[in-house]
Parts: structure tokens; sequence; C-alpha cells
């Protein structure tokens, strides 16, 4: 319900000029452009440790005209990229959020990277994931965040979000795309087994003192820039702190009420609320927003992405977006099941399915899909005709486990016997057999390899194409050849492991315009409120055009966000207004 207060004498050091809510990419661009355009910042973050989606990710970012992108001879034109969203996101793309994306994106990460830690690298070949459409290229928007040194983050690096155990090596190791590579690739490459042997080498040193790793790649290297700048610039973090209602004056956000360590405040905001809480996809009601199914779905999203930041803003009357292309951002996802009762999730996105010798199969044992697109692709796949393709299999033989591993499974010479006992991984001596475990029509399965088996001599996937595009290619194994992603499945014994429809997190969200600014149902701006990232309705209409299409769009309205609300302070300063009133505020709280 609405209370309605008077603003608090006693509270006025709660008082900053932003405060943004959620510690992603998105809520920590927002709070080091604040800070170092001299805003007081509140960074509130709900869970014990900060960094949300964006600490697990890849950590790519997806722009169009970088100055890394111009330092390579890669002057792509905006017409381009346009051409390329539209041909992608089709009906759904809005001029207006594009625009502000092509037009802001560069200067949003130039910022970043000059007042901040931040640094990122050009992928010297990153195809878009519909390269052969109009518009796509090979190289130019994908960027890779450059490997960080965690102890630059001091006592507060043991409060940046861990990645699961499935995406670190040796209990706590991380590894980036190229490390993968060079993983996979030790046993045929002198200088990849130079590369792997420096990383366990610094790993070790670094077990010494810490409880894993200090080398930050991927997501946790992009928090961990962030943070350490943010954190120097002297935005308060506060963890374990839960917004519950927004503090609305006249139509305005004001501020937000806040529950930490037992105690409510009312902190108020001079310049504005910046919602980056990272959507809704681990909430009870993500359901809803799926395709109908009868298989089980596994969201990546961390579970405190329950949508808070959309009951929020509803009670502003902010507009939500609608008839997306889909409501997430799909990836299949494996689940390993523990004998303590814990879960562990592992989404196929870059080690396994691209790969040659790999193939996935339906439940009636024929495959439906081209393995090496893209993951988002990959569960359209799923869902189509009803989800009659879900769950599946993934499955290989002796020779490409042994050189790529697959999902959890890890390629020689690690030994999988435990996942094969938690029934994670099936390991058969014949493709009849593996039906058998799995469930599938043996007959089925056995033509199905056949025919495989075929197109793969020959070099050629004439059933589905896998290996046909760029990206397929890139994806592959470019030390195997003709084609980097077929190889025939001969060798036994034979694995599978079970994949089911999973999401890297929500993509409907907060209708807004091209500053961040949310908009009200009748397609006003809310004075004060803002989102970005998972929290703002995807500006990609909920396709996934190529690598970083979250981070790319996060940080450019993140940075957006905060220029936006500087940009008011100065004008207000600059402009002040005496008004002389009593300031009586109501609270807008998030279960009304």
């Amino acid at each position: 319900m609405n209370t309605k207060t008077s603003l608090p004498s006693a509270h006025a050091e709660l008082t900053y000029d932003v405060i943004v809510l959620g510690s992603g990419a998105a809520g920590f661009a927002a709070a080091v452009t604040a800070s170092c355009r001299g805003l007081k910042v509140l960074l509130v973050e709900k869970t014990e440790a900060f960094g949300g989606t964006s600490a697990i990710s890849g950590g790519a970012v997806w722009l169009h005209d970088t100055d890394q992108a111009r330092a390579a001879g890669h002057c792509l034109p905006a017409e381009q990229m346009r051409r390329y969203l539209k041909e992608v996101i089709g009906s759904g793309y809005n001029p207006q959020l594009i625009d502000a994306f092509i037009e802001h994106g560069r200067e949003a990460l130039r910022y970043l990277e000059t007042h901040s830690e931040l640094k990122y690298s050009l992928r010297p070949l990153s195809p878009d994931y519909y390269p052969d459409l109009p518009g796509g290229t090979q190289t130019g928007r994908a960027l890779e965040i450059d490997e960080y040194d965690g102890r630059h983050l001091g006592e507060h690096f043991k409060d940046l979000k861990r990645p699961p155990d499935g995406m670190l090596l040796f209990g706590g190791m991380m590894v980036n795309r190229v490390d993968i590579q060079h993983f996979l690739s030790f046993k045929r490459s002198p200088k990849s087994l130079w590369h792997c042997l420096k990383l366990i080498g610094r790993y070790a040193v670094d077990r010494l003192n810490h409880p894993r790793g200090t080398r930050l790649t991927v997501g946790n290297a992009l928090i961990a820039r962030l943070a350490t700048t943010a954190l120097a610039k002297g935005v308060d973090l506060w963890l374990q702190a839960t917004p519950e209602a927004l503090i609305v004056e006249q139509g305005s956000v004001k501020g937000v009420q806040i529950s930490r360590r037992g105690t409510t405040h009312s902190v108020f905001a001079r310049g504005g609320v910046v919602l980056a809480m990272g959507g809704f996809a681990a909430s009870a009601q993500a359901a809803e927003q799926r395709p109908s199914t009868d298989s089980e779905h596994w969201s990546m999203s961390p579970p405190a992405n329950v949508g808070d930041g959309q009951r929020l803003a509803a009670s502003v009357n902010a507009a939500i977006g609608d008839n997306l292309s889909a409501n997430f951002f799909w990836a299949p996802v494996s689940v390993l099941h523990k004998s303590d009762g814990s879960v562990e999730r592992f989404p196929h996105l870059v080690t396994d399915r691209a790969k040659p010798g790999v193939i996935a199969v339906n439940r009636a044992g024929r495959r439906f899909v081209n393995e090496s697109n893209s993951y988002h692709c990959f569960v359209e796949a799923m869902f189509a005709n009803g989800g009659a393709n879900a769950p599946c299999w993934l499955i290989c033989d002796s020779e490409a486990m042994n050189n790529y591993g697959m999902g959890l499974a890890r390629p020689r010479p690690v030994d999988n016997r435990a996942l094969i006992d938690a029934g994670y991984l099936l390991r058969a001596d014949s493709l009849g057999e593996l039906a058998l475990i799995a469930g599938l029509e043996a007959n089925t399965l056995e033509q199905t390899v056949v025919q495989y088996n075929a197109d793969a001599d020959q070099g050629v996937d004439r059933q589905f194409g896998k290996g046909s595009t760029a990206y397929n290619r890139y994806m592959g194994d470019p030390l195997h050849q003709p084609n980097p992603c077929l190889k025939s499945l001969r060798k036994a014994p034979f694995y599978a492991v079970c994949l089911f429809t999973g999401d890297l997190g929500s993509a409907r969200g907060l209708v807004t315009n091209g500053q961040a600014n949310v908009l009200d149902r009748s397609g006003a701006p809310i004075p004060g409120l803002y989102a970005a990232g998972n929290e703002m309705n995807s500006i990609m209409d909920g396709t996934y055009p190529g690598p970083g299409i979250t981070l790319g769009p996060g940080i450019t309205f993140g940075y957006l966000a905060a220029s936006d609300i500087a940009h008011r302070l100065d004008h207000s300063r600059a402009h002040p207004s005496h008004t002389g009133e009593q300031h009586v505020l109501r609270t807008a709280h998030l279960h009304d």
C-alpha cells in the first residue's frame, strides 16, 4: 500500500545524486559514469556478492564503430549496422533505440575506458550470428574483455561473484575463449601447450594465498575492472540490501526505501534512480513468458533476478515491453544433480556443439538442427513443433570426447567417471546401447548417425548445413579440415549429455526512450526513473544478432542514463528554483 512521509532531516546523510539498483555491467557503467562526472553515487546489490549475471557471462560486447575496430581498419558505416539489425529484428525494430545504441555505443565505451579500468580488445575474427544476412560482418563488432588481476580489488575481491564450478578449471581457474581453444589444442600445438602451462603455473601460485585464481577473465574481469574504479571514486556499495519501494513526489521518482541489516532507510536521489536489477528470468512467473513445452527449463540467471525492478516500476505506471520475438535470451543447458542435493547448470555456448564429431538428436533419435548455430537459434529449434525437440541429447564418440569434452565432461586426460556415476554423462559401447540408456529408438539413432557420417566424410552436411557459415566454422575446430565442424562418429565408446531449454536472462523489460528514461503507459517519461541492462526492454526485441548483444547495450544505456542525470543536475544547479514549499513524499512499495 502507499503511505505518505515527510522528508526527514535526520536522514540528510542518506541523500545521493544517483541511486543505482543492481551491480551488473549496466549498473556499474551507470555508477562509474556518474561518479566520474562528480556525482555522489549509491550502488545497491540485493545479494551478498556483486556482479550479477554479468559476472558469470562471457564478458563480450557487441558495438558499432569502436575505436578498436577503427584501429584495425574496420570502418563500417552505420547504415550497414542498421540494415543488419533490421534483417534480424524484423517488425520489432525500434529506430529511436537502435539509433541511440549505434550513435552512442562507441562514445560510452571510450568514456569508460578513458576514465576507468575498463579495457576491451577487438576479436580478430568474430562473425555475427547471421553473417550471411545483408549487413552482417566477419569481424569489427565483437570486443573481448581484457583479463584482469583481481588483486586490484583488494578486500573487495572476496565480494566479487564467483562463476559456477562448471565454468572453472581445477576448482578455481578462470579461462576465456582463447584459453579454451589452447586447452583443446595443447596435445597438437607446442604454442598451446606453453600457453596452458603458464596459466596453470599462475593459478598454482594464486592458490597459495587465495581461495581461487586471481587472473580474471570474461565477465568477472568486466565487473572487476568497473568495480575497482567505482570504489576508488567513492561509490558507496551496499551488499545484501533490498529495495522495497520507490519514493515519489508529484509523479517524480526521488529515491528508494531500502532494507539493510534489519533497518529500512529512506535514501533520496537528487538526480534519479537507475534500475539495473537483472530482469525476471529466475522468477516463478517466468514460465508464463516462455513457449509452451512439457520440458524442464533451466535459467542461468542468478536466483535473485525475480523481477524486482519491474514491480517497483509498475507502482509508477511504467510500461512493459510486449510482443517481443522472444522474452528471453535462449541457451541450451545441461544439469548435474549432485549427491548433496545441489544442482550445477552448464550453458552449452561455445565449447562443444559446433565441434566435429558432436551431434544433437531429439527424443526420436533424429537430428533436428544445425548444431553449430548460435545458442539462441539452437533453443528456438528445440521449441519448434510444440517443443518436440526438448529435451534433446548431445552425442559424440570417444575421439570427440577426448579432444573436446562435452558439457561438464572434460577432454583427456580428465577422468569423467564421477559424471557417469552421477547420471550426467551417459557412456555405452555401441550406439544401440546408448539409445537404450537414453530412452531413444535404437534403429533411428543408428540410421541418423549413418547419414551424418556419410556427409561428414565428404565435409558437407546436406541435412542441416553444419559448418556452412562463417560463424559455424569459427565455432568449430580450426585444426580440423576440410570442415571444422564435421567429423564422423565411429569410435566407441559413445557418450551423451541431456540438454534442456534454458536462458541467459530475460529480454522483456521496461520500455524506455533513447536516454534510458523509463516511459509510462501513455509513452511519457517518468521523471527520475531509468532502466538499463536486462531491466530494460531488449532493443533487439528478443533476437540475438551477435556475441555481446546484451552487454553492449547494457553498458551503452547505463552510460546514457548517468549522462542524462548529470546533465539535468548541471542544468538545475545553474538555474536553481526556490519554491520554499514543503516536500511531501509518498512511497511506491515493491509489493503493491
